[in-house]
């Protein structure tokens, strides 16, 4: 079952179309990265998905229900969000932060203590927010919104402004939400390093538009082998391996080659040293998730 499911969702601010007919797929239990450039319509996906932006086209299925005017409350009971930043009041304590949040979801007050441990802020819950640091104010965000225990969880760049240790703190948490409470996370980034410690599904956006979107192991499957061949003539070497119809090209320095056989390649470097030809280096190589992620995206990334 796919707890999200968009078909053709549009978003266009005049004459822009910020977010373009996209399809969305994802599976209930997942941790579903979003990934895209900044500007590439990531959080304006999730605005919709949550009912803060209509669409100018397409349509939203949460839960199985379509999003519209009608059930939108009642699919929001089951979905816990934090986008962009966390709100808060700076001069309430984190506890009576989560109290407010607490009382207008109409859920337990022992639901408090309890998301305060989860999010480790249970030693901190007497302090005024406006003391805490940005990984605390991360934390309690995310705390307003396990509240519910919801169903479906989205965080919109949830490690943005951490330290390192915040960073990492914030993706154990989110990979062990599925397992601990049956949550589905959808979680946005720009940051491909983040998704790919964190998600098991992933989505790739470039300008509004979807260039990717299957399991994080069908996105490691793209990296492609080849060998990376270094001679002393490098023009004449690939001549040489033209003969023997290798396919190859030029690339920094290096000839490109075909993942071969140890056989074929030893047979290669044999007939390269007959010719006068030194062979420098021979390696294998594979395309990292990095440069997979910049071709999907025209470039336009942070890593």
């Amino acid at each position: 079952m796919n707890i999200i499911e968009t078909h053709d969702l549009c978003k266009q601010y005049g004459n822009a179309l910020r977010v373009a007919h996209l399809d969305l797929n994802v599976p209930e239990g997942s941790v579903y990265g979003f990934l895209g450039p900044n500007g590439a319509g990531k959080s304006t996906t999730l605005k919709m998905l949550l009912g803060l932006v209509r669409p100018t086209a397409g349509d939203i299925r949460v839960l199985g229900k379509k999003m519209d005017g009608g059930n939108r409350l009642a699919v929001l009971r089951q979905v816990g969000s934090l986008i962009e930043s966390p709100s808060y009041y700076g001069h309430l304590t984190g506890e009576e932060n989560l109290r407010i949040v607490q009382t207008l979801r109409g859920v337990p007050e022992k639901n408090i203590r309890e998301v305060l441990q989860i999010v480790r802020l249970d030693g901190q819950r007497g302090k005024r927010v406006a003391h805490y640091s940005l990984g605390m104010k991360q934390r309690l965000g995310l705390a307003a919104a396990l509240l519910g225990y919801p169903k479906l969880l989205i965080l919109d760049e949830p490690t943005n402004g951490l330290d390192p240790a915040g960073i990492q703190e914030m993706r154990e948490l989110i990979c062990s939400l599925p397992e601990r409470f049956g949550m589905t996370v959808v979680v946005s980034s720009h940051l491909l390093s983040e998704i790919d410690q964190m998600a098991d599904h992933v989505a790739i956006i470039r300008e509004g538009e979807l260039v990717f979107q299957d399991t994080l192991e069908a996105l490691h499957g793209r990296s492609r082998h080849h060998l990376a061949l270094r001679t002393t003539n490098n023009a004449v070497a690939r001549a040489v391996l033209q003969e023997k119809s290798v396919p190859c090209q030029e690339e920094e320095g290096y000839l490109i080659l075909p993942i071969l056989s140890d056989e074929i390649a030893a047979q290669l470097t044999r007939l390269l040293g007959s010719r006068n030809l030194g062979v420098i280096r021979l390696e294998e190589r594979q395309k990292s998730l990095e440069d997979i992620f910049l071709e999907l995206t025209g470039k336009a990334a942070s890593l």
